[in-house]
């Protein structure tokens, strides 16, 4: 159906011609799902753009053809490209935030896509709207069909932009990260509606995620890409049982569960290189656990293994490592490498003491009694509030001093509200009763001074990177915004030193710092997000999703930083997540979040144990889980 034969692409940029993509080649039969996995910032969103030619205008295709059923993709005009767009192929974009129009309802953007590419019409194609939002799990479709994007949590969204999708009812899906920002129930409900599909309509699919419990359990085939190329692919049984490639073990090893908690996630050191430069040697050579002399003198070749795998290493050309023996450059390969993140020494780089956070481990550092936030609903000319809607209502909870809260829950039901009220991002747009003592202080009564006071203590991480970073602003200033508005005593040079081995920390090269936040993948621009938090010393954070957007070596990799964190500066976490893995690794007590409501709360072990509520044993249930994953 699909066919990519030595696909290139570069992009023009202020350091030179960068190289996203690098001779990729990949075949997709009808039916089939392909999953292609990777670090942020390896390519895998640039090669999903190439295929749907949704390039930036920055960037063109240098080689390479894509053929789909019998057309040449690349050489068509845009005017038939646009026929083939949406209705031959249809894409899901990562950030719903970014792809979904703003000033139109959701109802309009779906039988857009409806009208375009099928030949229903008017009211019928209102219908089919309703019905879309319906499959993919909007409640109450009839209603939200004629609301505005804003309306909606990122969950919520990611659903309409997956709506749109599939109402054009085309033959081949580019998936660019399609579940990420949905919690496991609405996951598996999206994945079997996908299964579905594929079974009714031949339906072929690229799935680009960094989940790879979702991968496990979707894909017939799975290439590994990294640094623009193809470095592994396999069936995704073989994958899983046994892969081949280096930097394959080290990211299943990476994964977090329960059975790594209080200990180190096996998180790969350093990041992928940027692509502008020539690579002479192995591109994954500088972090790989088995490099030797032979990697760092030549590239090597994408090797055969069988008819179904293939890999792209030197430890699988048998006259490579007979000539490396016999030069006893091969005798220990397994050459370990220092974790950057376990040794570099935070404290200083945040220029704080772990006694500074002022509370032991275990006492009580926010107290929510009974929050409740309600926001109007205004209709009319003059948008008068006649009603309102009870987003949060009667929630209580606790967060200790060094510990990790987790609050978990289903898109829409209140979480990242609940964040927000408590950072006091809301008070112009909803109603907030109820109290939150944080040292001695309520939080919601707080205001000039007293409030900026606490905004220092206390600091939220977004959900969606890219709407949370100011696009004017290069990735310095806005690190050092913060700096300069709640830590006035630091110099101009402590504090770039600060900012400096801070990025280090979140897995970010120094010139970063000299970039806007366009320049970035989505995972990369979650590390910023990431280090913005950071960079004033907050004694709780309120973590909104703070890995959904990282694959699972850079996720290792933040989770790592922040137990650290916690260990050393005493730093609390209220962590909103759906993703049960990152929960079952670093939460110390769980929340269950449904309708607004808490449903369950107790230590971590206990909830995951013996869940005591339907619901938690209903979102238990639905997590996916990686089959097979190498010890």
């Amino acid at each position: 159906m699909l066919n990519v034969s030595d696909l290139k692409v570069a992009l023009d940029a202020d350091v030179g011609q960068v190289k996203a993509i690098d001779g990729l080649s990949l075949s997709i039969a009808r039916g089939e799902t392909i999953a292609l996995v990777g670090e942020s910032g390896c390519g895998k969103s640039m090669t999903a753009l190439a295929l749907m030619r949704l390039l930036p205008e920055n960037g063109k295709v240098t080689d390479g053809t894509l053929d789909i059923d019998g057309n040449e993709i690349f050489s068509l005009p845009e005017a038939a490209m646009r026929k083939i767009r949406g209705g031959k192929i249809g894409m899901i974009f990562q950030e719903p935030s970014t792809s979904l129009n703003p000033v139109m309802r959701i109802g309009d953007q779906i039988v857009e896509a409806i009208e375009a590419h099928t030949p229903v019409r008017g009211q019928a194609a209102r219908e089919k709207a309703i019905d879309w939002l319906r499959r993919v799990g909007i409640p109450e479709p009839e209603r939200r069909i004629d609301e505005y994007p804003f309306r909606m949590s990122g969950g919520q969204k990611q659903r309409v932009m997956i709506a749109i999708t599939l109402a054009g009812e085309p033959d081949f899906i580019v998936a660019d990260e399609p579940t990420t920002a949905l919690d496991v129930t609405i996951q598996a409900q999206i994945l079997d509606l996908l299964r579905q599909l594929q079974r009714e309509q031949g339906m072929g699919m690229l799935l680009i995620t960094h989940d790879l419990a979702v991968v496990s359990g979707m894909a017939h085939r799975v290439a590994l890409m990294y640094a623009g190329q193809i470095i592994e692919v396999a069936t995704a049984e073989e994958f899983f049982r046994s892969p081949k490639h280096p930097y394959a073990r080290l990211l299943l090893q990476a994964l977090p569960d329960t059975s790594k908690r209080g200990g180190t996630l096996a998180a790969i050191a350093g990041t992928v290189p940027p692509l502008w430069q020539e690579f002479n040697a192995c591109r994954f050579a500088p972090r790989c656990d088995r490099v030797f002399d032979t990697c760092r003198k030549r590239p090597p070749a994408l090797t055969n293994l069988t008819p179904t795998a293939s890999v792209r290493c030197f430890l699988y050309e048998p006259a490579v490592m007979a000539d490396a023996a016999k030069r006893g450059d091969a005798g220990d390969v397994a050459q370990a490498l220092p974790d950057t993140l376990a040794t570099a020494s935070r404290p200083a780089a945040y220029g704080v003491e772990p006694a500074s956070s002022g509370r032991s481990s275990g006492d009580v550092l926010l107290d929510i009694q009974d929050l409740r936030v309600k926001f109007p609903i205004r209709k009319g000319m003059l948008r008068r509030a006649l009603d309102s809607f009870n987003a949060v209502d009667g929630v209580s909870f606790t967060v200790r001093a060094g510990e990790t809260l987790a609050l978990v829950g289903e898109s829409g039901c209140g979480k990242t509200t609940t964040g927000k009220a408590i950072v006091q991002l809301l008070r112009r747009q909803a109603v907030i009763e109820g109290k939150a003592d944080f040292n001695g202080c309520d939080l919601f009564t707080l205001e000039g001074d007293a409030l900026r006071t606490a905004r220092r203590s206390i600091q939220i991480i977004f959900q969606d990177p890219f709407a949370s970073l100011n696009p004017r602003m290069r990735v310095f200033d806005i690190l050092e915004e913060g700096l300069l508005a709640l830590r006035p005593d630091l110099d101009a040079t402590t504090r770039r030193a600060n900012l400096e081995r801070l990025v280090d920390q979140v897995g970010l090269h120094r010139d970063a710092l000299a970039r806007y936040p366009h320049e970035f993948s989505g995972g990369q621009r979650q590390r910023i997000a990431i280090a913005r938090a950071l960079a004033v010393e907050p004694r709780l954070i309120v973590c909104d999703e703070p890995t959904s957007a990282l694959d699972v070596s850079v996720q290792a990799q933040i989770l790592n930083l922040l137990k650290d964190l916690q260990r050393e500066l005493g730093v609390a976490y209220l962590f909103i997540t759906h993703n049960i893995g990152v929960v079952e690794y670093i939460a110390d007590h769980i929340a269950v979040m449904q309708r607004g409501r808490i449903e369950e709360t107790g230590t971590a072990q206990r909830v995951l144990d013996h869940p005591q509520s339907q619901y938690t044993r209903t979102l238990l249930a639905a997590v996916p889980r990686v089959e097979s994953a190498p010890a």
